[in-house]
């Protein structure tokens, strides 16, 4: 802890470059510290009030309000604020577009892509994989010329950005049949979402899980066409229908409201802080191309993803020799580089640069790791 201006003591934050749950702007937080125990004088807090009460109706239409027009959604696109986490997706969509017949494609690129083939399959069996980056060791997405979807294909799936294997898509594919009639473009777009502009119009369906550019764990962004809302099949749960969502404001039954009035606040800050999705993509593209020089520039460090197909969000990297990867996490540690272990079933390390993660903690890593490579190499 360290003493603010008045005396008292202000907590120290460090740089958390985590995957999920993630780094939330220093300013929503504070506000939302201001705000805790009273909100605008109602003398409770957000958490404790009805989700039914006006002040938080107000609260959420304006969160769906400034999300609309972060994305420039267009009004023929519902906006769902549900529960259950990104993973409940992979069986939520195929519930809603299967039921008039056909079979889910997938694009593999990673764990979560084929996490969510393997949830369809598990469901309802028989998905075709239109493209899989799988023979590549998915260091590079397929090319657009290499998805093939089937004859009944009944949506294409694909996820933008995997996070743990750092590769992300650098086009939107374009789902289409062997006729060349068009099928519902379904996103995973959770660890990417807001990072900069985005053409709603191109897909059915995106999806998000909220902690990582939203806002907390708890919450889950669902995006869908109107047309698509009446391809459910009907031996669906009730909480996973689109419809239903749709018809009940998100509240079919008890919100996540507090991730959601969190959500809200994000979204303001992207709007009146950063000033909108394009100057984000700006500071997104100038914090990975730091981050990703100083890799290239090193025999010490290394990424092993096609340059054209590297996360912006998700940075992995490994050390030359793995022997140093228990001093390089204890160090950065204590040098207030926080949660920078790779996943368990990769290995190395990964930084994380989501919207909150300032350009500031990037130069402070790339820093520390030009003098661990002094020190070490």
């Amino acid at each position: 802890m360290s003493k603010n201006g008045n005396g008292g003591l202000s907590p120290i934050r460090h740089h958390n470059f985590c995957a999920g749950p993630a780094a939330l702007p220093t300013a929503v937080l504070e506000r939302a510290r201001d705000e805790l125990l009273d909100y605008h004088g109602l003398g409770l807090s957000v958490m404790e009030m009805s989700h039914r009460a006006a002040e938080y109706v107000a609260i959420a239409e304006k969160a769906e309000s400034d999300l609309r027009e972060l994305l420039a959604i267009p009004a023929n696109y519902k906006v769902l604020f549900t529960q259950g986490g990104a993973t409940q997706q992979f069986a939520a969509v195929p519930f809603n577009l299967l039921g008039a017949g056909g079979r889910a494609n997938f694009v593999t690129t990673g764990i979560w892509s084929n996490k969510a083939l393997a949830e369809a399959d598990h469901l309802f069996g028989d998905s075709r994989v239109a493209a899989s980056s799988e023979a590549n060791g998915h260091v590079a997405v397929p090319r657009p010329r290499d998805i093939v979807l089937s004859d009944d294909a009944a949506y294409l799936h694909y996820t933008a950005n995997e996070t743990i294997g750092g590769l992300e898509f650098d086009y939107i594919p374009d789902a289409r049949r062997p006729d060349g009639s068009d099928v519902p473009l379904v996103c995973d777009l959770s660890s990417s979402i807001l990072s900069g502009p985005l053409d709603v119009s191109k897909f059915g369906v995106i999806y998000a899980g909220a902690q990582k550019n939203i806002g907390p764990a708890g919450l889950v962004v669902v995006i869908v066409r109107d047309d698509l809302l009446d391809r459910a099949r009907d031996d669906m749960p009730s909480l996973f229908s689109y419809q239903a969502l749709s018809d009940a404001g998100s509240m079919i039954n008890t919100p996540a409201t507090y991730s959601w009035y969190l959500a809200g606040l994000v979204f303001e800050w992207l709007k009146d802080d950063i000033g909108g999705l394009g100057a984000m993509d700006i500071i997104n593209q100038r914090k990975a191309d730091k981050l990703y020089a100083a890799i290239d520039a090193s025999d010490f460090y290394s990424n092993p993803i096609a340059p054209l197909n590297r996360s912006r969000m998700n940075v992995p990297f490994v050390l030359a020799d793995s022997r140093l990867d228990k001093r390089f996490l204890a160090e950065s540690e204590a040098a207030g580089l926080l949660n920078l272990k790779g996943h368990r079933s990769v290995g190395g390390m990964r930084a994380s640069l989501y919207n909150a993660v300032p350009e500031a903690a990037v130069n402070a890593l790339v820093d520390f790791m030009a003098d661990f490579e002094q020190r070490n190499g």
